[in-house]
């Protein structure tokens, strides 16, 4: 571990407790992290350790980042554990003495082309081989430039010379690179590799490699730098590695990428460098040195790199590790204790997820089949999981399944299942994909004919990779497994296993490079050809191992980015436009150029469409610095008008103030309705943008008998009560009930008070709560016939008889406290409020219910018709709402924005399906269909001609010679609607400002005759004296 002393807290690294601390439970992570930038540090968790040091034990907390970072020991730990600072001293003194070892030899480390001296290569063909000339490969124009440069930048590094004449000749493969640059590639395998003889080097044994580097107490490892480049070929092999572009023929004068004998060539030649070094071993260009201790290690560290830097060879330093107290190689950990199997073999079986389906867990039961062989008892231990493939079993993965199935991951990964790499054996590569994964199985072949497996790894598709097409994901897996597993496979002939068949011969051995295929192809093509292999088709019962695994993927999670992000290049992009791009475009602007030639040039204009926006205004147009001019308004070429939109609507303005902004700097033709179009095609703006005009009012229907309409809601809660309110439509009278519970069941049992006393309605209206919108309530009315109108979601207005009830009934309430208990108050105000005169319909609520008055103290005044007032005042209320809204009707199939009360955007993008009532429509958006008020609706075209306000007086008027108009009910489907005869129709309003104020328009039979005539008030007459 490291110390840090500006750490509180002590850290380790996600894969260290997976290696070392599985077994302690991990707890969430009780602090927040945050790095020398400010960038917030992901957690996984926290867990407590007994920690060891010097003679000194003590249990303390440690915390597990999610990412690989160095461990890092806090103060905490500092304070409990006293520390030898000598050794620590002495570690950075070696720290030192490694720091100018590598200085003494940066000539190693230059980032440039080694030379390797003393040594070359000699290819050998065999007998009576003939030369293969190819012809050039076309290389696309628009990769040209790329690829002569790069040829260009190799013959001045020595890699090729060109030539004139050859009877060799391999074309070329200009792959490109995830950079953006190009690497040229020999296609050699259908040239050369055919008629070479290989050469006969053995690789090293694992078991001698390990040997060398015994009793070593720290190692590091030394990556050279294009190695095969390095090296030289003698003068009478150049011929044999011409190849053919179509700048000419060249040739390569060092070893290239893709030879056959190029391993075995390379690994004779690394033998013969480091030959004679103690506690330094070498498997193709990767080194490993060692020592018994840090002296040792370092004297044979900088003996290694004065052996390279002699024969000329180059390392890259970023790829070489100092010093570490163990290393991955050739799937061993090597430490200072000895090998252990590298847990990166069996990652991929340990921390395979459960399966969630049957045919994952049939794909996991296939994997164990395959090696079932070696492991005991395997019918008994699946027998759990087996179960699960029953068809009259129901999936539920239990208990014992999960244990089932990790005694089967066990069994899997445990030593008699795995083998260890043996160079004697074949080794046989098999890789399969699925939608989701891909999965690789190395095995060696066993003399008797077994097929034991020495690795696992698999992984899942990132985003960009699930939509491959399935040959591209097939040819992803082998690519993944031979990079996985290069150090097992480089340099050694191996069997491919892929049960895509089509790709035995695109990826063939002896099959070129693809030139006209997909950039990945070419890359992952160019991959394998730099190794020896033979390509087989097994049968899906012989492929089960593979397929496992890429159906049960290790889930790999894209590491996030430890950098501070401060500028981005795209910021260019999004720079202003300035009068030096303005002039520019315009000379290249067909239209803007012939208008500066009748200016400057004085040419008379043409008949062109385009120039007649610019004939009204050409006294006034003017060349100035290269830009036409329309007065002082800089007039903007076609090219530059997008752009200058987006800058004109940065911060998203409206449309009258981005048209003041633009003509007071510049012009083109139909600028303002572009203007428009942009804001009216803004999404960001769509989303924020206010409710729209108020609908036009439209009263509900006025029923001809009492009881025949009935608005109920909830109000509260109110002095710690909740109120059952309903309301009459035709008499206004007023029922409340206060609830204890507003349940289901409670709310029924208080309407069947309220319908016990005065029958069933004909239709109740309500909001859409819980309660009376449940299946329970609409069993409960449709027992009893009644049909149930609920309002538009999160549009109260609709049930506005109710609301405004509610308000009024709360602000007597409210302003009667402390005049008696809840029950008093509630029932005095009750009383008054039935015998007083309703707004709307001049009548009191009593009088219209039952025909007459209730006992009171006073008279009610009779007014000569309820019709006749009721009509006056619903024309003022027409008229007052006509000063103010606009009348809207949407079609089927309109586009418009939808308000929306669940997510955290305020309209979304909808199409009307129907209109459901004269304001009320259901609306298709993109998780479902929604019922939306017109209030609630905005449209995104310009609207139609604006119906009149006589109009609407008009067809009010005229109602009464329409048929019947049915009122539908936009919550339950397939109901037959009541309709009512409209011969004495009249309408009331669904919401009212002020509770005086005239809110409902009425019309009714009842007539009555006042029984004393219209009483005089006079001021009395006093006698003065």
């Amino acid at each position: 571990m490291q110390t840090d002393t500006g750490s509180k807290a002590s850290l380790v690294s996600y894969n260290v407790y997976r290696k070392c601390l599985k077994h302690l439970p991990l707890k969430p992570s009780d602090t927040v992290f945050k790095g020398y930038t400010g960038h917030r540090v992901p957690m996984k968790g926290m867990t407590e350790v007994i920690v060891q040091c010097n003679d000194q034990t003590a249990k303390l907390p440690v915390y597990v980042t999610q990412k690989n970072c160095p461990a890092i020991m806090g103060r905490v730990w500092l304070k409990a554990i006293r520390l030898n600072w000598q050794e620590v001293r002495k570690l950075s003194h070696g720290s030192s003495q490694l720091q100018t070892i590598l200085g003494k030899h940066k000539e190693v480390f230059r980032e440039e082309l080694g030379s390797m001296k003393k040594i070359t290569v000699k290819l050998h063909l065999k007998p009576d081989s003939k030369p293969v000339f190819m012809k050039a490969r076309p290389v696309p124009y628009a990769i040209r430039p790329k690829v002569e440069s790069n040829l260009d930048a190799l013959v001045k590094n020595g890699v090729l010379e060109p030539v004139t004449t050859s009877e060799w000749a391999t074309p070329i493969v200009p792959v490109p690179k995830k950079d953006g640059g190009i690497r040229i590639c020999g296609d050699f395998k259908v040239s050369v590799n055919p008629v070479l003889t290989a050469e006969q080097y053995p690789l090293p044994l694992i078991d001698d490699l390990f040997a060398g580097l015994s009793g070593g107490q720290k190692f590091s490892k030394i990556d050279l730098n294009q190695a095969y480049l390095q090296m030289h070929v003698e003068e009478q092999s150049h011929e044999m590695l011409t190849i053919n572009t179509h700048k000419g023929l060249f040739r390569y004068c060092r070893l290239p990428f893709g030879i056959t004998s190029a391993p075995a060539l390379f690994q004779r030649a690394i033998d013969q460098i480091l030959s004679g070094l103690p506690g330094v071993q070498c498997y193709l260009d990767d080194i490993l040195c060692t020592g018994a201790d840090d002296e040792e290690h370092l004297r044979n560290l900088d003996a290694t790199l004065q052996r390279l830097k002699e024969y000329g060879l180059r390392v890259r330093k970023e790829k070489c590790d100092f010093f570490q107290s163990s290393v991955e190689y050739l799937g061993h950990v090597i430490d200072a204790n000895g090998l252990h199997t590298a847990p990166s073999k069996i990652t991929a079986i340990v921390d395979a997820p459960p399966p969630q389906n049957v045919s994952q867990l049939k794909s996991f039961l296939g994997l164990l089949n395959y090696y079932g062989r070696f492991i005991p008892n395997l019918a008994s231990l699946l027998k759990p999981l087996h179960n699960l493939l029953r068809k009259e079993e129901a999936w539920k993965w239990t208990a014992s399944c999960q244990e089932a199935f990790q005694k089967a991951k066990d069994s899997l990964t445990a030593s008699e299942v795995l083998t260890h790499f043996n160079p004697k054996f074949p080794i046989q590569l098999a890789c399969d994909a699925s939608p989701y994964g891909v999965g690789a199985v190395i095995s060696h072949i066993l003399p008797n004919g077994e097929e034991r497996p020495i690795a696992f790894t698999s992984r899942t598709l990132n985003t960009a990779e699930t939509n491959y097409a399935q040959l591209e994901q097939e040819a992803l897996s082998i690519v993944f497994g031979v990079r996985k597993f290069h150090q097992y496979l480089y340099g050694r002939r191996f069997t491919l296993l892929t049960d895509h068949r089509p790709l035995t011969t695109i990826l063939g051995p002896y099959t070129g490079i693809p030139s006209l295929a997909a950039s990945r192809l070419q890359r992952w093509a160019l991959i394998l050809s730099g190794h020896s292999y033979d390509i087989k088709y097994p049968k899906s019962e012989s492929h089960c191992n593979a397929d496992g695994l890429s159906r049960l993927p290790f889930p790999v999670k894209k590491p996030d980015s430890d950098t501070v992000e401060i500028l981005y290049f795209r910021e260019v992009e999004t720079a202003p436009v300035s009068a030096v791009q303005v002039k520019r475009a315009s000379r290249n602007d067909p239209v803007l150029s012939a208008v500066m030639d009748w200016i400057i040039k004085g040419l008379p204009a043409g008949e062109d469409v385009d120039l007649k926006a610019f004939l009204g205004k050409r006294a006034e147009l003017s060349v100035q610095a290269g830009c036409l001019l329309w007065g002082r308004r800089v007039i903007i070429p076609l090219s530059l008008q997008t752009k200058l939109l987006k800058q004109l609507h940065a911060g998203h303005s409206g449309i009258v103030r981005m048209k003041e902004i633009a003509r007071s700097y510049f012009w083109w033709p139909n600028m303002d309705k572009q203007i428009e179009e942009i804001a009216k095609n803004c999404s960001s703006c769509h989303k924020v943008r206010n409710n729209p005009p108020l609908a036009p009012l439209h009263p509900w229907e006025f029923p001809q008998e009492p009881w025949h309409r009935v608005h109920i809601d909830f109000a509260g809660p109110c002095e710690d009560k909740m109120f059952l309110v309903a309301v009459d439509a035709h008499s206004k009278w007023p029922e409340v009930t206060i609830m204890k519970s507003t349940t289901t069941e409670k709310t029924i049992e208080a309407l069947g008070e309220m319908f016990s006393r005065f029958g069933s309605p004909t239709q109740t209206v309500s909001d859409n709560g819980p309660q009376l919108v449940s299946q329970e309530m609409e069993a409960f009315l449709q027992a009893n016939g009644v049909q149930h109108i609920t309002s538009a979601p999160y549009h109260p207005a609709t049930n506005g008889l109710a609301e405004r009830f509610v308000q009024t009934m709360k602000h007597a309430l409210k302003t009667s406290q402390g005049q008696g208990t809840l029950h008093q108050r509630l029932h005095k105000f009750l009383l008054n409020y039935r015998n007083g005169p309703h707004a709307t319909t001049r009548t009191s609520p009593a009088n219209a219910m039952f025909k007459r008055d209730l006992r009171t103290t006073f008279d009610l005044l009779k007014p000569s018709t309820v019709k006749d007032t009721v009509q006056k005042q619903q024309e003022k209320q027409i008229m007052y709402w006509g000063q103010q809204v606009k009348d809207r009707v949407f079609s089927p199939g309109e586009s418009v924005l939808a308000r929306n009360y669940r997510g955290e955007h305020k309209w979304v993008p909808a199409t009307v399906i129907a209109q459901t009532g004269p304001v009320s429509y259901t609306v298709q958006v993109a998780d479902g269909v929604w019922r939306r008020h017109m209030d609630q609706l905005l449209q995104t075209a310009p609207v139609s001609a604006e119906r009149s306000f006589e109009d609407l007086k008009n067809a009010l008027t005229d109602s009464s010679v329409h048929p019947h108009m049915q009122v539908e009910n936009s919550t339950t489907s397939g109901k037959v609607v009541p309709t009512v005869n409209e011969t004495a129709r009249e309408t009331e309003t669904s919401s009212v400002p002020e509770t005086r104020a005239p809110q409902e328009s009425t019309q009714t039979d009842i007539t009555t005759d006042r029984r004393y005539p219209n009483r005089e008030r006079r001021p009395p007459v006093r006698l003065s004296y």
